[in-house]
């Protein structure tokens, strides 16, 4: 074993990507045993807090993705009890989890992203939904994709084709968040960009280009093998490239992100890479794009992980 101490993989929690998590977590945990770091995984329950309180770990790696997963709620929990844990702090996470922040605070740094509106389910009711529909038309176009403000792995997200299709998918989308982020459609090719900071600096992994094999990265496509293909490094020129790199590692300093995180994006027809979102504990499942890019990066998920976790033990400690 390691002298690092236990290390605890949260995993699971009660969000719609519970299933996601636990696969993630199970990955982690085992890839860690194999070189010998002391590793617990375990859910996110009642029994979680006076465990921590009597049986401390000695760093946490939260795998958790979606709503108390990644809002900051976990990570606020393990500071209100000192314990060091992997990745992005609560404020952090917070802006990062809410794509309109996180949308308007890379913007604001010069990092392209597709226009859109940000709306309530009750602006639709109180106001309705008919004339907001045909005004939100009018000024982004068509197509559109409406997502949750908040949340993960295509719940609730549906693409727009026709004004007649938006009322239907914002239904779907209310049945996840009560806000939607309406956005217009860049045409391109859809990338994940990760980014690593091992103490020296944030630095973006070699990007992911993703290819649905029925033309859409729904959930069923991010999670069965075979459903997608991916090119790493994605095809595209080295100057949109290294462009593409540049906005991740934007989108990570300025949203205040700090280990790891993972940048979705578009690139358009002039190879200009348009920020879609940044998922601040990327998924770790065999069909996950971050540990695809360290490996890419000729990089171990298992070495990176115990790593990142000494990292954080020192970080508390002094």
């Amino acid at each position: 074993m390691t002298d690092l101490g236990l290390v605890l993989v949260l995993a699971g929690g009660l969000s719609p990507e519970r299933e996601v998590s636990l696969r993630s977590g199970r990955r982690l945990r085992d890839a860690l045993e194999r070189i010998d770091v002391e590793t617990e995984l375990r859910d996110v329950d009642s029994s979680m807090l006076p465990t921590l309180a009597t049986d401390p770990p000695a760093v946490v790696i939260p795998v958790l993705h979606g709503t108390s997963g990644e809002d900051g709620t976990i990570r606020e929990v393990l500071d209100l009890y000192g314990l060091p844990y992997v990745g992005a702090a609560p404020a952090a996470c917070r802006a990062a989890f809410d794509k309109a922040t996180a949308k308007a605070t890379v913007a604001a740094a010069g990092v392209a992203t597709p226009r859109a509106v940000t709306l309530p389910r009750e602006a639709f009711h109180d106001l309705g939904a008919a004339a907001l529909i045909d005004r939100v038309v009018a000024r982004l176009g068509l197509p559109l994709v409406v997502k949750p403000r908040a949340g993960g792995s295509a719940f609730g997200v549906s693409r727009v084709e026709e004004t007649g299709q938006l009322a239907e998918a914002l239904m779907a989308c209310f049945g996840y968040h009560d806000w939607a982020l309406i956005e217009r459609v860049v045409a391109g090719v859809e990338i994940a960009v990760g980014v690593l900071d091992t103490g020296d600096g944030p630095v973006a992994l070699p990007a992911v280009e993703i290819q649905p094999v029925a033309g859409v990265y729904d959930y069923a496509a991010r999670y069965t093998p075979g459903a997608t293909t991916f090119h790493i490094p994605a095809r595209l020129d080295e100057n949109v490239l290294r462009a593409a790199a540049a906005s991740a590692v934007a989108a990570h300093r300025v949203l205040g992100l700090r280990d790891l995180s993972r940048t979705d994006l578009i690139v358009d027809a002039d190879g200009i890479a348009h920020f879609l979102e940044v998922n601040v504990a990327p998924g770790l499942t065999d069909t996950s794009t971050w540990p695809m890019a360290l490996q890419a990066a000729g990089l171990d998920l298992a070495t990176v992980c115990r790593d990142l976790a000494a990292t954080a033990f020192r970080r508390a400690t002094g």
